[in-house]
């Protein structure tokens, strides 16, 4: 054929050897081929580890560009550079056979460091950090980037290092794997590693049909399903995930995955055997199983790691809670109060009761805490919250009447009262209104301190753009370590009372719950 292919390729030593290899194999088959050499992100920014420039596929885009530009017309990379999502337009047109799956550890003198509790070795791989942590948890880390031959240069002129990991595939395309070297066959390599890839552009048919002949069926089979599994953890160069599929001579498709917290401190791994026909649920499999295993959690630590907070809750949330928020938010949260019990006197409930307020969860878990459930012998419960509600009726009884705050259910409690006379237990630190509105309408009220409430709170140094709040006394706790910056995000109308004496900006969920206190938050970020 006439037509001459493009092949974009980066500049390195190692980026030319993938890319002369693609061109040698297609020239054997009679096309006609030139290389067109493109110097990327990735290797410009030589003095941060990958994962830290944030980018995803900063060895890819430049080419993604070029291609999309029309400069070249196939691009050859490192499968594991490539993310799992490839731009609109732009295809997998071929891998090539794999060549070495497994990382390599060079090391200057000899092994002895390897049992010793004090070793530096050198990688800007998260991956291979984390691996090692895990395996060495008294190990130093340091970074190192470059190309391969200025990797070893550097190992071998900084005589504090002990070691520094490489791919062994790279080490071998160029020929230059150390004598002191060994694979390090525990690790488990990144999704796609050893292979390498060809992308061209989607409507470019005839070149994607050049490159179905050089593609490699074993690899591509593999391969994929490394990085659905990549894909479905939502992972990339800033996660620490490695996978590893092979097909054995049973035919029986092989996985490995594994997800490690930074610092190897946590390790969550999954392995699966299939016959190779069943092999098309394998990633999801595997990763739905990591997910199961707090696999959803880690990785929402390590997305978050290093970024500021901006977003201050004032009461301990739970990881599902935290799970919620909005991309853009950066949550930290710490129970601004702490809560005990009183002790209470037989004499409280020695009769029955005819009036009862219950305005919080609190006040029911101290009078269980003193008293059984059939001691409480209450004729009318009136309470504030459905939580707090469906609390009195599972465990004390039913509920007369409720209101979403103290202040609606005092005015509630003027018409339609039985009697002029309640009983309310309360906190140390509880609002005025509701008594007030009571007595100002010849209403006896009878205050129980059921529960005291102590302020807990820490100072945050972070630039808040919001707190959330889910009582008065969560907002004075605050107040007692911090300014009062950004929005109050309250639960309540009687909490966002007491937050507008101090904040510009309160916002008020629309239900008393903390996930409509979330909810108001994701809508501040949209």
């Amino acid at each position: 054929m006439s037509k001459i292919i493009r092949i974009g390729t980066r500049d390195s030593q190692l980026a030319m050897w993938q890319a002369k290899t693609v061109q040698s194999q297609l020239e054997h088959l009679g096309h006609k081929t030139v290389l067109v050499p493109i110097k990327s992100t990735g290797d410009l920014v030589l003095d941060k580890p990958l994962y830290e420039l944030g980018i995803t596929g900063i060895f890819t885009k430049t080419l993604d560009i070029a291609m999309l530009k029309g400069i070249i017309d196939i691009a050859v990379h490192s499968l594991k550079d490539v993310p799992t999502v490839l731009p609109k337009g732009i295809i997998q047109a071929a891998v090539l056979k794999r060549g070495n799956i497994n990382d390599t550890l060079v090391f200057k003198d000899n092994e002895e460091f390897l049992s010793q509790r004090d070793a530096i070795i050198a990688t800007g791989s998260l991956r291979r950090r984390s691996q090692w942590l895990n395996r060495y948890p008294t190990h130093t880390i340091v970074g190192l980037r470059g190309n391969v031959n200025s990797r070893l240069e550097k190992l071998d002129t900084n005589e504090d290092w002990d070691a520094a990991i490489f791919a062994g595939a790279g080490l071998g395309r160029l020929n230059i794997t150390p004598e002191n070297s060994i694979n390090l066959h525990w690790m488990v390599p990144a999704p796609g590693q050893g292979a390498i890839m060809i992308t061209a552009l989607e409507a470019d048919e005839e070149t994607r049909a050049i490159c179905t002949e050089i593609n490699d069926e074993v690899t591509e089979i593999c391969t994929k399903i490394e990085r659905e599994f990549l894909n479905r953890l939502e992972g990339g160069c800033t996660a620490p995930i490695g996978a590893i599929a092979y097909i054995n001579k049973e035919e029986e498709l092989n996985f490995k995955g594994i997800l490690l917290s930074k610092d190897g401190s946590k390790k969550i791994e999954v392995t699966k055997v299939v016959p190779v026909e069943n092999r098309h649920n394998v990633a999801e499999f595997c990763a739905d199983y990591i997910i199961g295993k707090g696999g959803k959690v880690l990785i929402d630590q390590i997305q978050r790691d290093g970024k500021a907070t901006n977003i201050y809750s004032t009461k301990k949330l739970t990881e599902d809670q935290r799970l919620s928020f909005h991309d853009a938010v950066i949550a930290e949260s710490h129970n601004a109060i702490k809560i005990s019990s009183n002790r209470l006197s037989k004499s409280v409930v020695r009769n029955e009761i005819e009036n009862v307020i219950i305005t919080s969860k609190n006040a029911v878990e101290s009078l269980l805490t003193n008293f059984s459930a059939p001691e409480l012998q209450f004729k009318n419960i009136y309470c504030v919250g459905r939580r707090t509600k469906r609390m009195v009726e599972k465990r004390i009884g039913k509920v007369k009447h409720t209101e979403q705050n103290a202040m609606k259910l005092a005015e509630y409690l003027v018409d339609y009262i039985d009697g002029t006379e309640v009983t309310y237990f309360c906190s140390n630190l509880r609002l005025d209104d509701l008594p007030n509105i009571l007595s100002d309408n010849h209403i006896e009220i009878n205050e129980v301190e059921a529960y005291e409430t102590k302020f807990d709170s820490e100072k945050v140094d972070a630039n808040l753009d919001g707190v959330m709040f889910y009582s008065p006394s969560t907002v004075d706790a605050f107040l007692k370590q911090n300014k009062a910056n950004g929005i109050a995000f309250c639960i309540g109308e009687t909490t966002a009372k007491e937050a507008k004496k101090y904040f510009e900006d309160v916002r008020v969920a629309k239900v008393p719950t903390v996930e409509s206190v979330i909810e108001l938050v994701n809508e501040y970020y949209v």
